[in-house]
């Protein structure tokens, strides 16, 4: 339940339910006494499957194979590979040995993956062998010679992950135990860089406690039990993929599916299908594009009851379609970000289709939230905009080396400042109407592109659309609306789009410029990069 309603824009999540106290190794530990022969891992493109008993076994085997090979408690260990079997075994061994595993994301080339190795400190780096055309150990090969605490290097499906695989024989169980037993949940477990659009990304570093509760609850409030089996389209590197994802499902006794290396709409359908999937993951485009395939209509998704929309803002004709079509009554819509492990808000199972589709749900169990006003940081009424701060468990230790860049985001009350822009409304429910950086100020009057972009969902000739603010002589900034077409033969004109917008739009708000795109330049976890459309589309 949330505490009652105050006229100011705070609230906090209260539980019968307590916090885990675990570390992830022990968590997983349960988990495999409670369930050792239902299904843990299931690898669709490989056809290779893990009870939890298995499962575990696996798991010990690697983190002894790395106590061989020297990682002690707090050593960094990265990992550089598309979504496989491996990178789930590293999660889950990395943490029951103490070291603290660094996401790297697949996207990376030579100039990023030497700054994260090198800022982080990278002892061992565990990488796939490439993946669309890039090999990646050229790549290792290029920057090692600047990482200077990169001594090992491991590469899947090679002699190397065998040799490292093979060397726990020389690590008895007792040894590992004896290092577990060192260990608390409040030691930092995972760095994740955040996705900088100016200058390089910052490593945002979380505990056992951070990301397993968070995982925890993601899958308490979806309803997960031992008997969901969750496909997970959504990159691992990211929390959506290895928090939301893998510790909700394994925090439950339920099953990871991983329908292929890096999101492909019909192999993501076709592992709903064979694997009789209860739960399906994914950002909005992720669902845009499967909705769209030509042959969506044939595959028999009547396995899913539930699932999560999340990391970016999700369109109302969209959440409706995956309702209706896909069969997710009870999806969910989480908000986050990587700094607070990464949830904080999330819709609940039973909600009607306005609080699902209108908002990103109520404050999760144990969490705090408040808008304030981004100036002077008082906490505003309830119902008016402000930038949304969250205070908890989930909110990360800080910034990997970065005291300074640290201390910007969150504050001496340890509140985490998001940067978002959002509306706590009277029912505890929360609005996310845009960021700050990316608010559209035209003449005096402040713009949401959240606002303007949901009323063009519903414009019948749109498939998607993005509302940036790009610069004007006059007013300052002006409107453009990227759009994409769901029929490129039948284009779409600006004067037919402000026609549409005029009679329902305030004037200020409705688009002076139109793009008719094939694409969104895109993040790896399937965000859209608005900055590279100012950039692109601005007037010369």
């Amino acid at each position: 339940m949330t505490a009652p309603s105050t006229a100011l824009s705070y609230t906090h999540g209260t539980s019968a339910t307590p916090l885990l106290g675990d570390t992830i190794g022990a968590n997983l530990q349960r988990a495999v006494d409670a369930w050792p022969d239902r299904e843990a891992l299931v690898d669709v493109p490989s056809g290779r499957r893990w009870t939890y008993r298995r499962f575990g076994a696996d798991v010990e085997e690697l983190a002894r194979g790395l106590l061989a090979r020297g990682v002690a408690k707090g050593d960094r260990v990265g990992i550089w590979a598309v979504n496989c079997p491996e990178w789930v075994l590293v999660q889950y061994a990395t943490a029951r040995i103490g070291a603290i595993m660094v996401n790297i994301n697949p996207a990376y080339r030579a100039h990023e993956l030497g700054y994260v190795l090198r800022q982080s400190g990278v002892g061992v780096l565990i990488a796939s062998t490439g993946h669309k055309g890039t090999d990646y150990r050229d790549l290792v090969r290029q920057v090692a010679p600047d990482c200077p605490e990169l001594r090992e290097r491991v590469f899947i499906g090679e002699d190397s992950w065998d040799a490292l695989v093979g060397a726990a024989q020389t690590v008895t169980a007792g040894q590992l135990a004896e290092r577990e037993a060192e260990l608390s949940c409040d030691d930092p477990v995972n760095i994740q860089y955040t996705s900088g659009t100016t200058g390089f990304p910052k490593g945002a570093t979380l505990s056992h406690h951070n990301i397993l509760n968070n995982g925890f609850w993601v899958g308490e409030t979806v309803g997960y039990s031992e008997q969901d089996r969750v496909c997970l389209p959504v990159p691992f590197y990211h929390c959506f993929g290895m928090v939301m994802g893998n510790l909700g499902v394994t925090s439950h006794g339920a099953c990871i599916v991983i329908p292929a290396p890096s999101f492909e709409p019909a192999a993501t359908l076709r592992a709903v299908q064979e694997e009789r999937c209860t739960s399906l993951y994914g950002v909005p485009t992720m669902f845009i594009a499967e909705l769209n395939l030509p042959d969506f209509a044939d595959y028999d998704l009547s396995s899913l009851r539930t699932g999560i929309m999340a990391g970016s803002p999700c369109p109302v004709e969209v959440m409706k379609r995956v309702v209706a079509e896909m069969h997710m009554a009870e999806v969910s819509i989480c908000y986050g970000m990587t700094e607070t492990s990464p949830v904080s808000l999330q819709t609940r199972r039973d909600d009607d289709l306005e609080r699902r589709t209108g908002t990103v749900g109520r404050v999760l169990p144990h969490i705090e939230v408040k808008v304030i006003d981004p100036v002077t940081g008082v906490t505003l009424p309830r119902g008016e905009p402000g930038e949304l701060c969250t205070r908890g468990y989930s909110v990360m230790l800080g910034y990997w080396g970065e005291p300074e860049k640290t201390a910007e985001v969150v504050d001496a009350g340890r509140w985490m400042h998001t940067g978002d822009l959002a509306v706590l409304r009277e029912d505890g429910y929360a609005q996310i109407v845009g960021r700050i950086k990316d608010m559209i100020i035209r003449g005096g009057e402040n713009i949401y592109p959240r606002e303007i972009e949901e009323f063009l969902y519903g414009h019948p000739r749109i498939a998607d659309v993005q509302v940036v603010g790009v610069p004007h002589e006059k007013y300052g900034e002006e409107v453009l609306a990227c759009v994409i077409l769901r029929d490129p033969a039948d284009p779409l004109t600006l004067d037919e789009l402000r026609a549409y917008c005029r009679d329902r739009l305030a004037h200020y708000k409705v688009p002076t410029r139109l793009r008719l795109l094939d694409a969104f330049p895109m993040t790896v976890s399937g965000k859209v990069r608005k900055i590279e459309l100012r950039e692109e589309y601005r007037p010369r």
